[in-house]
């Protein structure tokens, strides 16, 4: 009986170590199948996002081929692409691109130097956003385009104007989420905060800033977006390179290819700057994740 009942309890002890060891095995094959699955549904969707753009590509070559839409018009897009190769070779695209670029980058880098901390100012002492707010939304509200002539005429048809015309542009959407990014701070932060007798300074870099960085960084991906509209738009008037001018030439010129070539790189671009922004904001927010699962 003793034998028995110390094989029993060996089988029993047996039992749970084997317990004990199958636990980790399943909860790490469970693991697994978690991490597999996420990057078969994160492959899912980059599949059908480049379905969806060989779709739209394909009707565009199919269609201007068939003669269902003329392709003075609307050329095929293998012929854009030739198009693309072409100024890409014969160096055209290059010097475009970089006049663009510069013009873009100097009145936006302005925008932001300026609008980020004067937002962060009018925010945190909301009397003087309350006096400046409607001489800034009169401002804000008024057409870009339409004083581009006013620029124009104070600064002439050099590159001034230009740079001017995208920083005017640019500003208010950076301006207004600053703003907005540092008044809906957290009041319940701040009085932690304050509470455990932070300096001014310590709660601005602490507390402050952190908080409004993603509304700062969605005023940041709007003005991107307006710099590239408005410098298309300042480029196709008085100016003998750009990528504004590059399409509005090659309109006059009747090359249809070389046009839709240049707006070609023109959505690449938007989209190219679009994706870096959100790639920083991500970064510069990734505490969020963390005290979302805190």
């Amino acid at each position: 009986m003793k034998l028995v009942a110390t094989c029993q309890r060996f089988w029993q002890t047996g039992g749970v170590l084997a317990k004990a060891q199958v636990k980790p095995a399943v909860a790490e094959k469970k693991g697994g199948e978690i991490v597999v699955n996420a990057y078969r549904e994160k492959g899912w969707k980059i599949l059908k996002r480049v379905i969806a753009i060989g779709f739209i590509i394909a009707i565009w070559q199919v269609l201007p081929s068939t003669g269902v839409i003329d392709p003075r018009s609307l050329p095929a897009f293998s012929a854009v692409i030739q198009g693309l190769l072409e100024l890409i070779l014969s160096g055209e695209l290059l010097t475009h691109a970089l006049a663009s670029f510069q013009r873009s980058l100097m009145g936006f880098f302005v925008a932001v130097s300026l609008a980020i901390p004067l937002g962060i100012f009018m925010g945190w002492f909301k009397r003087v956003e309350k006096i400046v707010d409607p001489l800034m939304q009169i401002c804000r509200n008024t057409a870009t385009l339409a004083l581009y002539p006013v620029f124009i005429l104070v600064f002439g048809l050099g590159e001034v104007s230009k740079i001017g015309i995208i920083f005017w542009g640019s500003i208010w959407p950076i301006l207004i989420n600053t703003i907005e990014g540092v008044k809906t701070v957290d009041p319940l932060l701040v009085k932690a905060a304050r509470s455990m007798a932070m300096s001014r300074l310590g709660l601005f870099i602490h507390v402050i800033l952190p908080a409004a960085v993603p509304s700062i960084l969605t005023g940041l991906r709007i003005s991107a977006t307006r710099s590239l509209i408005i410098l298309v738009a300042a480029e196709m008037l008085g100016a003998s390179a750009g990528l504004g001018f590059l399409i509005f030439d090659a309109q006059h010129k009747y090359q249809p290819e070389k046009m839709y070539a240049g707006i070609l790189v023109l959505m690449m671009l938007g989209m190219s700057v679009n994706y870096l922004i959100v790639t920083l904001e991500s970064y510069l927010t990734r505490w969020k994740g963390t005290a979302e699962t805190a």
